[in-house]
């Protein structure tokens, strides 16, 4: 069997729940997702769902950046007040961004230590989020009634592990990592041996030296240390006060029936396995289309220097016109052509081998055929 309907075969299976064509019986699930590509690859697997009959219902702030409740969608969308305004959102996120592409000018453990604040201000975010939803004594009640069979939540966004302790009924993880694994680790109970799996940021191999090694196990113990902080930083008191007995964020986590894994086996160092811990990369690919003309005209005037795609992900269109010029001016530098997915104003220095795009369709790049 192809390895695409393994896959399709095995999430379904996972998921626990059966639709019977006799019997019209399907499943019934609540989503608590995260936005940008956390929500894009989490809604391939949702569409797909409804396909089959069953029935999903995502569990979202009115005033999101991608999940629109005034878009038709095959999903229904159950919607609460918003912790932030849009705006407040979108300022955050440029924060986050910033951090991020400070990394290649400040050191390793300056950037960790900005990066770590903004997690903590990202926390202080989500835990006012869940709040306003658990004390919700009209949505709550609403979600019991309507009798779901699992919760499919994004494990970096604490919230959806607490609805189904509360709704009493399973619960599954979207996950690509965590700083240091420590989610994987610490909830999963997926082990990380540290002598030969290097801890995520340290940028070593699974083949280090002594000293390697030594500095990957220091890596661990901080990536531990902050991670049993940020549990500690009142999500261990909010879940024991909700829950009416003392428990943890890693107690509650550890629960997951299962963790989808949103990466391939085998773009990851070797490590041990649980059977619980399913590889679902690729699953947000589609067929590829047609490039438009423009595009396509650009791409195939490459000649033998091939094409560069470069883009930042979902979370970033837009930056100062300063970074804009500096990294214009060093595309314009190589052979191939670029293609640059950026929303902002045309750089000064951008060269002729670049082309600017709000949005850039790289599955149907990625099959393209130059002539």
């Amino acid at each position: 069997m192809h390895k695409m309907s393994m896959q399709w075969l095995s999430l379904l299976l996972l998921l626990q729940l059966t639709c019977y064509f006799n019997s019209g019986s399907c499943g019934k699930v609540l989503v608590w997702p995260m936005e940008y590509s956390h929500w894009m690859n989490m809604k391939t697997i949702l569409d797909e769902l409804v396909t089959r009959g069953h029935e999903v219902t995502v569990l979202t702030p009115s005033v999101t950046t991608f999940i629109d409740p005034k878009k038709p969608s095959s999903l229904k969308l159950e919607t609460f007040p918003p912790s932030l305004t849009k705006e407040e959102s979108e300022n955050f996120v440029k924060l986050f961004v910033e951090a991020w592409m400070h990394a290649v000018r400040d050191s390793f453990w300056n950037h960790l230590s900005m990066v770590q604040s903004l997690f903590w201000g990202y926390s202080d975010i989500l835990m006012k989020m869940c709040k306003e939803v658990v004390s919700n004594k009209k949505l709550m009640t609403k979600l019991h009634e309507e009798r779901f069979d699992v919760i499919f939540a994004d494990a970096v966004g604490p919230c959806g592990e607490l609805l189904a302790e509360i709704l009493k009924i399973p619960f599954m993880y979207s996950l690509y990592s965590t700083p240091g694994s420590s989610v994987e680790k610490k909830s999963g109970r997926l082990p990380f041996p540290p002598s030969y799996v290097p801890a995520m940021f340290s940028e070593l191999s699974d083949h280090m030296t002594f000293m390697e090694r030594v500095k990957n196990m220091i890596y661990v113990l901080y990536f531990d240390f902050w991670f049993q902080a940020y549990n500690e930083k009142n999500w261990n008191q909010f879940y024991s006060e909700v829950l009416g007995r003392p428990t943890t964020l890693v107690e509650t986590m550890g629960k997951a029936e299962m963790w989808l894994i949103r990466n391939y086996w085998d773009f990851s160092f070797p490590r041990p396995r649980l059977p619980n811990f399913e590889f679902v990369g690729g699953l947000h690919c589609k067929p590829a289309k047609s490039l438009p003309k423009e595009m396509e005209e650009f791409v195939q005037s490459s000649g033998e220097n091939g094409i560069v795609v470069f883009s930042l992900g979902s979370m970033v269109s837009n930056m100062s016109k300063e970074r804009a010029n500096v990294i214009a001016s060093a595309l314009a530098q190589i052979p191939q052509k670029v293609l640059w997915r950026y929303d902002g104003k045309k750089p000064d220095t951008l060269g002729p081998n670049t082309q600017l795009y709000k949005w850039i369709p790289q599955n149907d790049l990625l099959a393209t055929k130059r002539i």
